[in-house]
């Protein structure tokens, strides 16, 4: 296998891990309007991700610099092509980190409900945005003899990437759904298994349609088990819930995460941005790479830190392990 090969795996690695993580405080954020009903069942909801949210964003800046390392061209055609939506995510995120933040800085009831009022929608835009963007990713977009995005932004508003997008949406808050009962106690946990049923039942309907219409459009063998993976982790992710598992639905719709992103860069390969114009100015591995030789100190840099990064991160989460209830917070308003 040649390194631009062994990159196109890694950066399909870093984003299902940002996807898989990111994914499931995204839902919790959307959970702040759709299962919270007061201000203290708020607070838990953001409590369950609040030592954690940070981190998991490491993923998206770690693959954003790895495709602008190990495949120049895809990263200028991608950010320059698609500036607009990416702009909107990335305000998002900086909006979102700073609600996280701020909301607890004052006591005032108003500002404290205008941050968690951004952190809702600083959450599902995102969600719905990263799903329109690997929509127009798979499907291909309107790439010239130069290389060059040359489509408009309406361009990327088509059927199949909004999709993508509600499937992400709900995808997300499913994840989050199941990752609140996990980490709660209470009233609030029985309500996150009620809703999880709601949004599973949603999210397996659309999942559906998505993935099939992907693997009728550029699916092979490959991309077909990991569809049927997808699907019956989702499934079996909702009998869980029922049964009152909270771990193993947590991980099944983990596993779906990480099936559907696979399937998706299963059929993108060997492109990493096929172009709709003509396939012969389709973006490659092999013409959108850097030098081998960059490639290689890439290699050996990602070898030591990676495991430094994933130790650290996982000692983040065992430490937090524990569920909470509006019983475990403070008396203080902020």
């Amino acid at each position: 296998m040649e390194l631009h090969d062994v990159w196109f795996v890694l950066i399909a690695v870093l984003w299902t891990g940002y996807f898989f993580l990111e994914g499931f405080d995204f839902g919790v954020g959307v959970l702040t309007k759709l299962l919270a009903r007061d201000r203290a069942e708020k607070r838990v909801l953001i409590n369950t991700i609040g030592p954690v949210w940070d981190g998991n964003e490491v993923w998206l800046l770690t693959a954003g610099g790895a495709t602008f390392a190990a495949f120049p061209e895809w990263y200028a055609t991608l950010f320059s092509g698609f500036y607009l939506p990416l702009l909107v995510i990335l305000l998002c995120l900086i909006i979102r980190g700073v609600a996280f933040e701020y909301r607890v800085k004052r006591p005032e009831e108003r500002w404290q409900r205008n941050w968690e009022t951004a952190i809702f929608w600083t959450s599902l835009l995102p969600a719905f945005l990263w799903g329109v963007a690997f929509g127009n990713i798979v499907r291909g977009v309107e790439i010239d003899r130069n290389l060059e995005y040359v489509g408009t932004f309406w361009d990327l508003l088509n059927p199949y990437a909004l999709l993508g997008g509600l499937v992400t949406l709900t995808l997300f808050t499913f994840h989050g759904t199941v990752f609140t009962a996990l980490k709660t106690v209470g009233e609030i946990r029985e309500r996150a298994r009620t809703l999880a049923l709601r949004v599973g039942l949603v999210t397996a309907v659309l999942a559906l349609v998505f993935l099939l219409w992907t693997q009728v459009h550029s699916g092979d063998g490959k991309s077909l088990v990991a569809l049927v993976v997808a699907v019956a982790a989702l499934v079996t992710a909702l009998v869980a819930n029922q049964a009152g598992r909270e771990g193993w639905s947590f991980a099944l719709s983990g596993v779906t995460i990480v099936a559907a992103v696979a399937m998706l860069f299963l059929t993108l390969f060997p492109n990493v941005m096929p172009s709709t114009l003509d396939a012969d100015w389709s973006l490659t591995v092999t013409n959108a790479s850097s030098s081998p030789y960059t490639l290689k100190i890439m290699t050996w840099l990602a070898a030591i830190a990676t495991p430094l990064v994933l130790l650290y991160q996982g000692w983040t989460y065992w430490v937090f392990r524990k569920r909470i209830g509006t019983q475990h917070l403070a008396d203080a308003a902020h």
